[in-house]
């Protein structure tokens, strides 16, 4: 009896180590010291010794069972980007600016194409936030995961000058919402997705001409990243004054996070487009309008509220960073919450 005999395979773990070797590369920062493979990942403080009080901020998620969606598919290329999303849009929405990544993955078995291919995702998604792959794992748990399935989490950690958190302690009545839009569903709301929707290949591979695309691409599009048009804001000189990431619970338990007490947002649901895949979602599974608001985006991954006077500004930062702005509502003096009118 060896190792291999009881389900792990240590020479499939190597071979993973050295396929994805070209695509954490790719995700490199000055920063970095050291290689690939050591037992921990070592980045410099020295980029930041000029902050009057450098801040950590940190963030960490999975995928959550839209895995599920990729298991069907047999496409494990874009979920690594959800990982990466999910922590780096919370670390951009406090003000900070990602500088590394961990990832974690869990299997059953290891197929070292299919570890690498979910790596070649994370580190796109490192890519996109400009934020290193410094170390990660991949376990091997036999007769714990099924065989040809696997989880997927991450950390990140970056940095802020203590001066430039946003905190929502410099809301004021007036200020102008602005949305971000978002690519799909992210990765929230999956299990009310597989209710809602059969979960077979055929099913994912029927083409909707009004989502333009296939069930299945629609709703495996990998999530959003922030980062870029935060920074776009910051660098164009707007003080944004609260964030919000529209991740589970939709708005009605992601925005007042951002908000301080005495103060309310209120937002205009036809100030901007509801993706085709939510009203699909909505009507196949006769879903409450106020459940799809609970639960999705609909449409908006990021929201955040701006003085009236840098509304222009902030819009044209957002669009030089290639991504599309919308002004949603505003903020008014009342009890802490959100009103959808």
């Amino acid at each position: 009896m060896d190792y291999k005999n009881a389900g792990v395979d240590i020479e499939a773990g190597y071979k993973s180590v050295e396929l994805m070797k070209q695509h954490i590369a790719k995700t490199m920062r000055p920063e970095v010291l050291g290689g690939i493979g050591g037992f921990s990942g070592a980045f410099s403080m020295n980029a930041f010794k000029d902050m009057e009080e450098p801040t950590l901020v940190s963030g960490t998620d999975g995928v959550g069972t839209k895995l599920k969606l990729a298991f069907v598919m047999d496409k494990h290329d874009t979920v690594g980007i959800d990982c990466v999303a999910m922590c780096v849009n919370d670390i951009a929405c406090a003000g900070g600016e990602p500088l590394f990544f961990l990832d974690y993955i869990a299997c059953g078995k290891n197929y070292p194409e299919k570890i690498a291919e979910i790596v070649k995702g994370v580190a796109q998604g490192c890519q996109q936030s400009n934020a290193a792959l410094i170390g990660g794992e991949t376990a091997e748990m036999p007769g714990f995961y099924p065989v040809d399935e696997y989880d997927l989490a991450g950390f990140a950690v970056g940095v802020v000058d203590k001066k430039d958190l946003i905190t929502g302690e410099e809301l004021n009545t007036g200020d102008v919402l602005i949305g971000i839009a978002s690519s799909g569903v992210h990765s929230n709301g999956f299990s009310l997705v597989r209710k809602v929707f059969d979960m077979s290949k055929e099913s994912l591979d029927t083409y909707y001409d009004e989502l333009g695309a296939t069930l299945g691409e629609a709703l495996i599009a990998p999530t959003k990243i922030y980062v870029k048009a935060l920074k776009s804001i910051k660098e164009a000189g707007v003080r944004i004054h609260a964030c919000s990431h529209i991740t589970g619970g939709g708005f009605y338990e992601n925005v007042p996070r951002m908000l301080k007490e005495g103060t309310r947002a209120v937002i205009e649901k036809d100030s901007y487009p509801v993706l085709p895949i939510f009203k699909l979602l909505q009507k196949t599974g006769n879903i409450e309008e106020k459940m799809m608001y609970n639960t999705y985006n609909m449409g908006l991954g990021m929201v955040l509220a701006v003085d009236a006077k840098d509304v222009d500004k902030t819009m044209n930062a957002v669009k030089a960073a290639g991504e599309t702005p919308y002004v949603v509502g505003r903020i008014e003096k009342g009890e802490k919450g959100v009103t959808l009118c």
